[in-house]
């Protein structure tokens, strides 16, 4: 075999290297070092062979061995290499292995005699970073509003499970979809979007303050709460826990959160993930308790105890580690990685343009100490972003969520599924069966429902389901019930499903007259020809402004956490930051009858003392001037409006006790 001789000079030696290579793979066969004099003999040149290195600790610690096969001698040599020799000593004296790294604390490594808290502080950071650099190999879904993400394979294997797949099968948005096109993502993706950001935001601050002892266990359960606590989720999410389950079963105590700690706890037991979580680390059951609190709140407490006498109130994780229950559902404020995620998500398939940045958040979220307790805070310069995402979440309500036609398609859904109830049957655990809104009892049966329930009854053949057939066929013809009109109470009202079939009943009967003249054209309704929904509008916390649950740091001292108030923002933030809107549909969709159903809406209102419609003026100017607060604008704070000839248009009110006429002056 021919060799070929390479000759190198080296900047930094007075030194040659002489390289022989194979010619035809050029695969290194021997190196010799020559010396400064280049005419020695040959026979004093010293040859070095080539070997594989073996595997030191540093290699370790770059993810070549699992820190979990350590014996003493390699804790101690990675001691050493990160500049604790000093320690290594009381390391063997302890008989520290790997395996026992994740458990060392604080308090163990003063009884070994490492007294400057600084150095505690160090050593425990230094082994932190072993599995923060996982071992596993990390999972990567590429998604369309966080791009390439990576899943940690405790989260792959929740996520290749029968009940979490049956995520794929529930729209996010539920009914919005018939209205906003785009709207076709579902339950599958904003959880997994959940999980990643969760994510990100413990390791953020894990990042930033090593102090706070985050843990690799802390770390995973987080994500894991993000990626589960929509489990729970029924059919057209928000539909069948707001709509469909008060329907059928009045009086119960459920939401999807109960739902999703309940299909969490069948997702472990029924796929046997137990082991696998210990394999990660997790310790059982401590960590499935702090999963559940992080989803649906803490244990509630069976005496009622006053603010002061209340103690700590989760289980899975003590008081010094309360800002992890922030991230994920924040109870405090509702800023969390929940509202990040589907803010943007839903804004990006809606087609709606949105204005806030969680990144910003990500980048200025710290943990400060408040009344004892470890919070998250973010930057006093954040304050008008927090702003900006609350108005976000108002203005999706208002343009989406809240959609008029969505909400009756949501609502005719919801009749169609009432009606089928009882002739559908899914089989669940022991081979029991369920009906649609029994399935919420058994996990078993309630993953077989999703929103294929829809197409079930429209493609059935059951004499039984022709009722419930006819609703959902009138929905994909578009022959939908017609919103008569839109109004809002002057104080809340807190109403239940029988007030508010009481509520159309009224509705029915406010048959609208200016003085002897009958204005309904002889048209008369029943109660179940009307449908009144009550929609209430708030920044999360229903009446309170959210902001004033948030602590902020200064740049000058970031440990102290201040609050800013709203008159120290601006100006021209809202006032009310909760309002409720009543709307009344019709389900004669005739043109006669919604000419005089939105009659009787304005009637309706006058009688109730609600605010003036917005079209009442058109679609009832007989009846808007017999309202006497509904002419005068003083108590509306509204100008005068101009006409084109820079006169103004005034509604004057002209009452008797037998007859009231309006007369339209014009300055």
């Amino acid at each position: 075999m021919r060799l070929r001789k390479r000759t190198l000079d080296l900047p930094f030696t007075d030194e040659v290297v002489v390289v022989y290579m194979n010619e035809l793979s050029f695969i290194p066969w021997q190196l010799t070092i020559k010396m400064e004099n280049r005419k020695r003999p040959r026979e004093e040149m010293q040859v070095i062979n080539f070997r594989t290195p073996e595997k030191r600790v540093s290699d370790v610690f770059r993810g070549h061995i699992d820190y979990r096969e350590w014996d003493v001698e390699d804790t101690c040599s990675y001691l050493r290499r990160e500049g604790f020799d000093q320690w290594v000593d009381a390391f063997r004296a302890e008989q520290i292995t790997g395996v026992g790294l994740p458990y060392l604390v604080e308090s163990h490594l003063e009884k070994m005699g490492v007294k400057p808290l600084g150095m505690r502080l160090k050593i425990i950071y230094c082994f932190k970073k072993l599995w923060q650099i996982s071992t596993d190999i990390m999972k990567v879904f590429n998604d369309p509003i966080h791009g390439h993400i990576e899943m940690h394979p405790l989260l792959v294997s929740i996520i290749d499970t029968p009940q979490f797949q049956r995520l794929r099968h529930i729209k996010q948005l539920g009914a919005t979809y018939f209205v906003f096109p785009g709207a076709c993502h579902n339950r599958f993706e904003h959880s997994v979007g959940v999980g990643h950001l969760a994510g990100q935001l413990v390791q953020a601050l894990n990042k930033r303050q090593p102090e706070l002892l985050i843990s690799q266990r802390d770390i995973l359960c987080v994500q894991i709460a993000g990626l589960c606590h929509d489990l729970g989720h029924g059919p057209f999410s928000h539909m069948f826990d707001g709509m469909f389950i008060p329907k059928t079963r009045p009086g119960l105590k459920w939401k999807h959160e109960i739902a999703s700690v309940a299909m969490f706890n069948h997702l472990i037991k029924a796929n046997n993930l137990e082991p696998v979580m210990k394999q990660h680390g997790l310790v059982l059951p401590e960590d499935l308790l702090f999963i559940e609190e992080q989803i649906a709140g803490p244990m509630e407490s069976p005496v009622p105890l006053s603010q002061e006498q209340r103690p700590w109130p989760y289980q899975g994780r003590p008081e010094a580690k309360s800002f992890l229950y922030e991230i994920v559902a924040n109870k405090r404020n509702g800023i969390d990685v929940d509202k990040w995620d589907y803010f943007a998500r839903d804004c990006y398939h809606l087609g709606i343009k949105n204005n806030f940045d969680y990144q910003r958040c990500l980048k200025f979220a710290r943990v400060c100490e408040v009344n004892g307790t470890k919070r998250i805070c973010t930057r006093d310069k954040e304050v008008g972003n927090l702003y900006d995402m609350f108005h976000t979440r108002n203005c999706l309500h208002r343009r989406a969520y809240q959609h008029k036609v969505g909400n009756i398609i949501e609502t005719m859904i919801t009749e169609a599924f009432v009606k089928a109830d009882q002739h559908i049957q899914i089989v669940g655990s022991k081979g029991q069966t369920f009906t649609i809104s029994t399935a919420i009892d058994d996990m078993e049966a309630y993953t077989k429902l999703t929103d294929h329930i829809f197409e079930q009854i429209l493609y059935s053949s059951s004499p039984e389901l022709d009722d419930a057939r006819a609703i959902l066929q009138n929905i994909y013809c578009r022959k939908l019930y017609k919103c008569v009109g839109q109004t809002q109470p002057k104080r809340p009202v807190l109403v239940t499903q029988d007030e508010l079939l009481d509520m159309a009943a009224s509705v029915a009967q406010a048959m609208p007259s200016c003085g002897t003249d009958v204005l309904s054209g002889g048209t008369t309704f029943q109660a179940e020809d009307f449908i009144v929904t009550i929609i209430n509008m708030d920044y999360g916390m229903k009446g309170k402004n959210p902001i004033d649950s948030v602590h902020f740091y200064c740049k000058n001292d970031p440990t102290k956490a201040i609050k800013i108030r709203k008159n120290q923002v601006s100006q021209l933030l809202p006032e009310k930051f909760a309002e409720q809107l009543i709307r009344v549909y019709c389900k004669r969709t005739d043109r006669k009858s919604l000419e005089a159903a939105k009659k009787y809406f304005v009637q309706w209102c006058i009688d109730e003392d609600f605010t003036k419609p917005q079209d009442g003026d058109v679609i009832a100017p007989e009846l808007t001037p017999l309202k006497e607060s509904w002419c005068n604008r003083d108590n509306d704070n509204d100008e005068d409006d101009e006409d084109d000839e820079g006169g103004s248009v005034t509604w004057c009110c002209r009452n008797s006790a037998s007859n009231a006429k309006a007369k339209l002056f014009i300055n």
